[in-house]
C-alpha cells in the first residue's frame, strides 16, 4: 500500500472542486491507497510564511524548520517526508493557484523536507519519495484564450517550478472548464474522466 497525500484548496465547501476532491479519494481509497486528505480552508492552514522560515538553503534553515510550533504545517511536512504520491485539486485564479496554497508551498515544499539543495549550481537533492504529481484545476477561461493570451501559467508552476524539487515525479495534469454554468451532465463526464486518469496515474504500485 501506497501513500498519497490529496490536498484541496477552494474556501466554498459546495464547489465542484470539492466534488473532485471526493471522487479522487474514494477511487484511491478502492485502488488500495493510504489517503491523507487535506481541505486547506477547512484546516485553517497559515499560508504566512515566517521570517525564520524564509531562509531558502543550508542546515540552519533545516534546523530551524524542524522545530516548526504549528502543528498543522509540521503535520503536513511530515506526511509529505512520506507520500508516494501528491493530488492537488484547485481552481485556476488569475493563472495562479489561491493564495492558501500557494502559502503551502512556501511553508511546506521546503529545505530539509521536500529537497536539499546539494551544491553551488542550486540543483535540488529530493527527500521526499514523490513519484506521481497529479494536479487538476477548474477554470472559466476557454483552452484558446489561455493558449493564445496567458499561456497556462499554472502548467509552468506545477510542472516546471514545483516538480523538480518533488524529485520530478511523473507529472500529470487534467484542466475542467469552463466550469461555471456547466450542467450536471457535463459534471459527471468531467468527474469519470478524473476517475479514469486517477486509475491511469495511480493503478499500479509506486
Amino acid at each position: 500500500m501506497s501513500t498519497v497525500m490529496l490536498l484541496l484548496a477552494h474556501p466554498r465547501a459546495t464547489s465542484f472542486c470539492h466534488g473532485i476532491a471526493e471522487r479522487v479519494g474514494e477511487r484511491l481509497l478502492t485502488l488500495g491507497h493510504e489517503v491523507r486528505s487535506h481541505d486547506l480552508y477547512a484546516e485553517w492552514f497559515d499560508p504566512l510564511l515566517t521570517a525564520d522560515e524564509s531562509h531558502t538553503s543550508g542546515a540552519t534553515v533545516e534546523s530551524i524548520l524542524a522545530r516548526e510550533p504549528d502543528p498543522v504545517v509540521a503535520l503536513h511536512r511530515e506526511e509529505l517526508r512520506r507520500a508516494e504520491g501528491l493530488v492537488v485539486i484547485h481552481p485556476n485564479w488569475w493563472g495562479m493557484p489561491p493564495a492558501i496554497l500557494s502559502g503551502w508551498i512556501d511553508r511546506v515544499v521546503v529545505p530539509g523536507v521536500a529537497y536539499r539543495l546539494a551544491d553551488a549550481t542550486g540543483h535540488p537533492e529530493p527527500l521526499a519519495p514523490i513519484s506521481n504529481l497529479f494536479v487538476i484545476n477548474t477554470s472559466d477561461t476557454t483552452d484558446e484564450r489561455e493558449r493564445d493570451l496567458y499561456g497556462d501559467p499554472l502548467a509552468s508552476i506545477w510542472g516546471r517550478c514545483v516538480a523538480p524539487y518533488l524529485g520530478g515525479p511523473r507529472f500529470t495534469r487534467r484542466v475542467l472548464r469552463p466550469v461555471t454554468d456547466s450542467t450536471e451532465g457535463q459534471r459527471t463526464i468531467w468527474l469519470d474522466e478524473i476517475d479514469a486518469l486517477v486509475v491511469e496515474t495511480f493503478g499500479h504500485p509506486l
